[in-house]
């Protein structure tokens, strides 16, 4: 059976989601190549009471992004996919709290790293609608169930007698 728009739409959501993933995580992996290097691992020691500091920090929170692209693309567990993925997102937004001096210029204008932070409300929309739409086509009936399905199916008859 041909996707249906939903479906279509689902996936794009997920994979334009999963490429952002993969764009700022992969470069966590590299000590240097992230502009978001200091402050993703000063938020990672803080959020730890000290036990991940300096590249671990980076590299685990890349493992956990580039895991969530992959889930993002396979649009298998819909649910666990958009737990994890809104735990990360709780966790990047932790330096406005943290760090209101980098992050903040004034009140609600940020610097780079508060705009870099705040844009992932987008992320959040996006990921979410691509997750609503992926499961809510999982929650399609069985085969068995929809009227086609009915009508080629043998029916009970009542004994009368």
């Amino acid at each position: 059976m041909p996707p249906t728009v939903e479906g279509r739409l689902a996936l794009l959501l997920r994979a334009s989601a999963a490429v952002v993933f993969l764009w700022f995580g992969i470069p966590k992996f590299v000590p240097g190549l992230s502009p978001a290097e200091s402050l993703v691992s000063r938020t990672t020691e803080a959020l730890t009471f000290g036990l991940v500091r300096g590249h671990m920090a980076c590299v685990l929170v890349a493992v956990l992004e580039v895991a969530i692209a992959v889930l993002l693309l396979s649009g298998r567990l819909p649910r666990l996919t958009g737990l994890v993925f809104l735990g990360h997102m709780a966790g990047t937004a932790t330096p406005l709290l943290l760090f209101p001096a980098e992050t903040w210029t004034a009140p609600m204008v940020g610097t780079l790293e508060g705009q870099y932070i705040v844009k992932n409300l987008v992320l959040v929309a996006t990921v979410v609608s691509g997750l609503v739409l992926t499961a809510r086509g999982r929650a399609q009936p069985p085969l068995a169930q929809t009227p086609a399905a009915q009508s080629d199916q043998v029916k009970p008859v009542a004994l009368v007698g």
